[in-house]
């Protein structure tokens, strides 16, 4: 027992400090939630010490030009309303228990709950970052930059989003260029390879290019209807080709025939 009265005074001898604001407002709220109407509600507050008026509002008859504090600072009704909707309560409830009416409660729900603007109030909105103008020489690498260090999330995933397609488009412009480039290397390989095919099957069938050797007629019959030049030519191509033939006179007919195959240019000639 003795243990208990030096307790209790020792309590009693603290200092009691004036509750700050905030804690006032709590209580405030707490109360409002058992009031009745508005006039319990004043009561209530007036028993506790808690700040309270009747009504705060003032009355003019039209909702539509009723001024609001705009310091910030909310009444007990106010405060209760805010309380009550960030619950759920139904705007019925909270108009019974506040006394607010419609238009009160709606303008106080837009302004400090939806943050909207009042209507032919001059709105300045409220950045809490610095808006940099980008002059139209800054590159694009610099907007994001910007909005990589912006401190809204919603601007950092744009920019993050903005990254991503814009690394996607680059690869795939870089692919594509890479894919043109291999194209036309392989057109040209082809164009090469058909042009070396067709020197190849050239040299295989013994032709030449008709323009770079002019054509030798080919003529059969006796030694003495070919010149001295085209029977040179006929055994220089006949030794060449693997054939005999003698240093003089007419080739045989077997090697005649074999050249005039392998100059089909060549227009043949009859013994006259």
């Amino acid at each position: 027992m003795f243990n208990d009265l030096t307790v209790s005074a020792q309590a009693g001898a603290l200092a009691v400090n004036p509750s700050p604001a905030p804690q006032l407002t709590a209580a405030a709220r707490t109360v409002a939630r058992h009031a009745r109407d508005t006039t319990d509600l004043a009561l209530l507050l007036d028993v506790l010490g808690l700040p309270a008026t009747t009504h705060p509002l003032p009355e003019t008859g039209e909702p539509a030009t009723m001024t609001t504090t705009t310091t910030g600072t909310l009444s007990a009704h106010q405060s209760v309303a805010l309380s009550m909707h960030a619950d759920g309560a139904s705007e019925q409830a909270i108009r019974e228990t506040t006394g607010l009416t419609e238009a009160e409660l709606s303008d106080l729900i837009a302004d400090k709950v939806l943050e909207l603007p009042r209507a032919g109030a001059s709105v300045t909105p409220v950045i809490d970052v610095p808006v940099i103008p980008l002059p139209g020489s800054d590159s694009l690498k610099k907007l994001i930059d910007w909005a990589t260090a912006h401190p809204a999330a919603s601007v950092r995933k744009s920019a993050a989003r903005i990254t991503a397609a814009l690394t996607e488009l680059s690869a795939r412009r870089d692919s594509e260029a890479a894919q043109r480039e291999a194209e036309a290397r392989v057109a040209k390989a082809r164009e090469a390879l058909e042009k070396a095919e067709q020197e190849l099957r050239a040299v295989r069938t013994g032709t030449r290019n008709p323009a770079a050797v002019a054509p030798t007629p080919i003529r059969t019959g006796t030694s003495g209807a070919y010149s001295r030049d085209e029977l040179t030519a006929i055994r220089t191509w006949a030794r060449e080709n693997g054939h005999q033939v003698a240093d003089r006179g007419l080739p045989s007919k077997t090697v005649l025939d074999k050249y005039a195959a392998a100059h089909p240019t060549a227009p043949a000639r009859k013994a006259g």
